[in-house]
Parts: C-alpha cells; sequence; structure tokens
C-alpha cells in the first residue's frame, strides 16, 4: 500500500539515486564563480548538447533558478527560468559562454540589455569536518552543488519548551522557514547526542527537499510548509510527526506525514513491525531501512511485508478499532457520503507515531477523499499494543 509517507521516501530515494548518477557522470559539472559581483554557485548536464540543463543559486539567497539550453562546440547558451511557455522564453535571462581550461567565461543578459560579465571554475569545498552530520558529509562526494548550498545556511535559535518532561531547544532555517529542535534536557548526555543528530540531519534534509521543491515548480507558485509536533518522550523512545504541504509543479497541491520514531537506546529509527506484530513468525528487524547501516531489503521480504500488511495488519486493524470505536467505524449508509473506515484498504503500514494513551495510525484514502485521512481517534491503545510485540524490546507505557 503505496500511502503519502512511502511515496516520500521512495521518490528521496530515487532523487539520491539521481544525484549520485549525475555526480559521477562526466557531462555534469559543478562550478563556482561569480555573475558580475556577485558569488553564484551553478550546475550543468551537458550529456545532450541539444538539451543542456542546469541550475544556478546566488550565494547571497541560495534559490535555484532552472537552466537549459545548448552546447556547439565550445559555445554554451542557457536560458533562465526551464519550463516556461514558448512566448515567454525571449523575456528571460540568458547566459552566453566559451569554455575554457578550467570552466566557462562569457556574459549574462537579460530582456533589457542588460549585461554582467560571467567567470566561472570547477567548484571547490573545504571537505566536511569529522563531526559533521551523515547527511552532509554525504552530500560531499555525491553532490557537490547542494553541499555548497547548505555550507552557505545557518540555523536561527528559536523558543525552548518543555515537553513531557524533557527540554526541546528550537532552530529555525530562515530562507525555508523550517524548523526543528534539539533534545537539551532529560536524557542522559550520549542519549541526547545521538538523538540530536538524527533531528538536525531531518532539518537539513527537509531544506534540501525545500528547495528542490521549489525548483521543481518552474514557473508555477512553489509552496512548501511543514508542522514539527512533538508526540511522545520517553526513557524508550522520542516520537515526533511532521506534516508537510507541498505543490512541487505536479497536477495538485499534496500533504503528508512522515514521523519520526526513534529507539532512544539504540538511536535508530523505528518501524512498525519494530513495535507491532500481528504475523506469523518472527518480525523482520527495521523493515523501513531508513536507518545508518541498513541493509536493502530481498525481493523475497518485500513481497512478504507486502502480504503481511495486506493479509494480516489491515484487516487485524479494522477488527480492533471496531471493537474499540464501534461508531467511527460504521459503514456510512450511503457510499458517496461520509468515510468508510471498515474498509481494509484504507489500513496498513501507514504513517504512524507514539502518542501517551497508544498508537496512533493514520488511515489513507484516495485523493477524491482525502478529507477522512488521519482521524483523531485512531489510537491503539498500548494494552493492546503489548500483546503483539514487535522486533524491539521496548518498555511501553502501562495504561
Amino acid at each position: 500500500m503505496f500511502n503519502g509517507l512511502m511515496r516520500q521516501i521512495l521518490g528521496a530515494l530515487l532523487l539520491c539515486i539521481y544525484l549520485q548518477g549525475l555526480q559521477a557522470s562526466p557531462s555534469r559539472q559543478v562550478l563556482n564563480g561569480t555573475l558580475g559581483k556577485m558569488p553564484i554557485v551553478l550546475e550543468i548536464n551537458t550529456g545532450d548538447p541539444k538539451d543542456v540543463t542546469g541550475r544556478y543559486f546566488y550565494q547571497k539567497y541560495h534559490h535555484d533558478l532552472a537552466l537549459n539550453g545548448t552546447l556547439v562546440g565550445q559555445a554554451l547558451e542557457l536560458r533562465e527560468g526551464g519550463g516556461r511557455p514558448d512566448d515567454e522564453q525571449a523575456a528571460l535571462p540568458t547566459f552566453k559562454l566559451q569554455q575554457t581550461a578550467d570552466g566557462w567565461q562569457g556574459q549574462w543578459q537579460d530582456s533589457k540589455g542588460k549585461t554582467l560579465d560571467v567567470q566561472l571554475s570547477t567548484a571547490k569545498a573545504e571537505a566536511p569536518k569529522p563531526d559533521a552530520l551523515p547527511y552532509l558529509a554525504q552530500l560531499y562526494p555525491n553532490d557537490l552543488y547542494e553541499y555548497l548550498r547548505l555550507q552557505g545556511l545557518a540555523l536561527k535559535q528559536g523558543k525552548q519548551q518543555s515537553f513531557m518532561g524533557y527540554t526541546l531547544q528550537w532552530w529555525s532555517e530562515p530562507g525555508s522557514k523550517l524548523s526543528m529542535f534539539k533534545v537539551v534536557g532529560g536524557y542522559p548526555e550520549a542519549q541526547q547526542q545521538r538523538l540530536n543528530q538524527l533531528l538536525m540531519e531531518r532539518l537539513w534534509r527537509e531544506v534540501s527537499a525545500y528547495h528542490e521543491c521549489l525548483l521543481g515548480a518552474g514557473s508555477q507558485e512553489g509552496e512548501f510548509m511543514q508542522t514539527v509536533k512533538p508526540q511522545f518522550f520517553s526513557a524508550a523512545v522520542l516520537s515526533v510527526n511532521i506534516s508537510t504541504s507541498y505543490s512541487c509543479g505536479g497536477a495538485h497541491p499534496d500533504f503528508g506525514d512522515s514521523p519520526m520514531n526513534i529507539d532512544v537506546n539504540s538511536g535508530h529509527p523505528l518501524s512498525l513491525s519494530d513495535v507491532l506484530w500481528v504475523g506469523q513468525g518472527k518480525p523482520l528487524l527495521h523493515s523501513d531501512r531508513n536507518g545508518k547501516g541498513d541493509t536493502r531489503l530481498t525481493e523475497a521480504e518485500r513481497t512478504g511485508l507486502y502480504e503481511y500488511t495486506q493479509e494480516k495488519l489491515a484487516p487485524w486493524l479494522v477488527q480492533q478499532f471496531r471493537a474499540l470505536y464501534p461508531a467511527k467505524m460504521r459503514e456510512p449508509t450511503d457510499p458517496d457520503e461520509g468515510c468508510n473506515y471498515s474498509d481494509e484498504s484504507v489500513w496498513g503500514d501507514n504513517s504512524w507515531y507514539f502518542t501517551p494513551k497508544g498508537l496512533f495510525l493514520k488511515a489513507y484514502f484516495p485523493r477524491v477523499a482525502r478529507a477522512c485521512d488521519g482521524p483523531e481517534w485512531a489510537v491503539l491503545p498500548y494494552a493492546v499494543v503489548r500483546k503483539h510485540p514487535g522486533a524491539v524490546a521496548l518498555e511501553l507505557p502501562k495504561h
């Protein structure tokens, strides 16, 4: 069952593979230099000389400007604002560049005839420090363009918050307006460091996603907004829900949840099968495989998990929720009116998180019924969860 969260994860994975492929390609170049007096970072892919693509950002602003054009011999012509209608192309600025021994040089010109000199050379950057976040360290060899963007950004300190006996310090990235907290009190120092590394890494990944989204929106008005809400903290788990509303150039805007559920003792992200298992045999450890050091699932494991979700988990959840919330689970008399939470297809290994009372599991409906998504009552009490433990031994609340 591919819900919103799974599509986001799949999209992020495909993007990562795409970027790594580009980095390894000799036709991809990452350059830095100046446009007029303004420092810029520019990326181009000249694999198809008739359809050169790229992007660049001013180091002062960090936002991407799309590029497309052609390469004839050593002459490169690029136009800003890729994806715009043909009748708007003439009004867009252009780069006319000639290849040099270590890059490109030439001129940028806008529709009013204003010209600025452009000087570009192969990009260089200081290697990440030993204590750099793994995500940033990974970008350095795999996506130097994004590494240079994030290196130029700084977080802004926000308010402190007390939550369930733990102290949180909020931080935000001003350009994207995305935020995340660090835990600064309540856990032992070693645990806090592991948790904060994961939390800050998530923030920087979301900042990258924000810029990728706006680039994808092209001439449309892109949007990428998030709400981060702590849900449940204990000596065993940290759970936070991240809700995203985005419009990245597709047919429709969309939204979705992508919670973080972390095993405090190991610092490893938790999959639902780590916490809850209603199948036969031993549950698969960390089945989402989104933690450091995780290996990919085999084809047999993926098939087994899909069958488990469809044939075991979803029907079992419907059965439990019918017993717990009979009025909410009653089928609507008119199939075109109301929300049919007794439909097994809307349940499964969707987004989920810990709450003080139990596990919240999100129902996921087709687009035409998205208003039915995620009813707040869909909480599976810990008394039920403890009877069906998953792959990780966790100390859950007793009520």
